[in-house]
């Protein structure tokens, strides 16, 4: 291992936080040096749970420290200094090292990259981490014991032909600035995806994950047999992703929370639907979060 490292910023909810990290992970693996995570972004930050992929996570990365983070970004290493940055979008002013990602899609020069460097991005997409699925998958083992309410779950989840179906909506719904920028699944995505799913699964068994469950009640119709899982809230809600990675097919919202939770499941020939409109903004190219074998509605 060499003195220098890959340091990656994490912020966001569970879904981004681990995007962050398999992206920065993987091209450490990559390019054989140490990898840290910066976690400071996090002090001023009131949305979703925090900071949870140490906590919900086995993970090996440490935390990175002041002097890690300026030995990579030099005068560049406040928080409110790559902020500006940011927002600048001007590549000249971050210097080789800081690494911004500017849009959605597979930004390939990652794989030119040979030494240390600030990953500062979502990174939404499994070509950055595809090389090491396997050690990723390692990273991301739950980490506290599963309870007894999800473990009866869990078990009826794994001897059935079970479909997770997750509709996120909570601040997609609630917060104007934030439904114009992702939009929600309508009522026609989930109708599409259940009848895909009716006609391809024999004696499918839905399991129904979302922030407003009465909503998914009154509005999915399923004529299935279903369950509707709503016990898993606040810093418990990392169990509904890791009851939606049982399941053994998925139907997904435009949510970084239920892509994971359909990536990590091991099933043979899992079929994982998708909104093919994954932000509001259809100008906003979003091509390369889908992976190569699921389906998009």
């Amino acid at each position: 291992m060499s003195a220098f490292m890959v340091i990656s910023k994490i912020i966001g909810g569970l879904g981004n936080q681990m995007f962050q990290y398999a992206a920065g992970y993987s091209l450490a693996k990559k390019i054989n040096e140490e990898f840290k995570i910066d976690l400071r972004f996090f002090k001023n930050y009131n949305l979703h749970n925090g900071s949870e992929l140490g906590s919900v996570f086995s993970i090996s990365a440490n935390n990175a420290s002041t002097e890690d983070i300026k030995k990579v970004l030099g005068w560049r290493k406040s928080p409110i200094i790559l902020n500006i940055l940011e927002k600048k979008k001007c590549p000249l002013l971050n210097g080789s090292k800081c690494i911004m990602e500017y849009g959605f899609e597979y930004w390939p020069f990652i794989q030119r990259i040979k030494t240390d460097c600030y990953l500062t991005g979502y990174w939404q997409s499994d070509k950055y981490f595809n090389d090491y699925s396997s050690e990723i998958r390692k990273q991301f083992v739950f980490k506290k014991p599963i309870d007894a309410i999800n473990s009866e779950i869990a078990s009826a989840i794994s001897s059935c032909n079970s479909v997770s179906l997750h509709v996120r909506r909570g601040d997609y719904a609630n917060n104007q600035k934030t439904l114009e920028i992702h939009g929600l699944c309508s009522v026609d995505f989930y109708k599409e995806a259940i009848a895909y799913i009716d006609k391809t699964v024999s004696n499918p068994i839905y399991y129904i994950f979302s922030d407003d469950i009465e909503w998914a009640k009154n509005n999915i119709k399923i004529s299935s047999l279903c369950h509707y899982i709503n016990h898993n809230n606040g810093k418990e809600s990392y169990n509904d992703m890791r009851l939606i990675s049982l399941c053994k097919s998925h139907i997904i919202s435009n949510s970084t929370f239920s892509w994971w939770g359909a990536w990590l499941s091991v099933s043979n020939n899992k079929i994982v639907i998708m909104p093919k409109q994954w932000f509001a903004d259809k100008s906003i190219i979003t091509r390369d979060i889908v992976p190569h074998s699921w389906i998009t509605i």
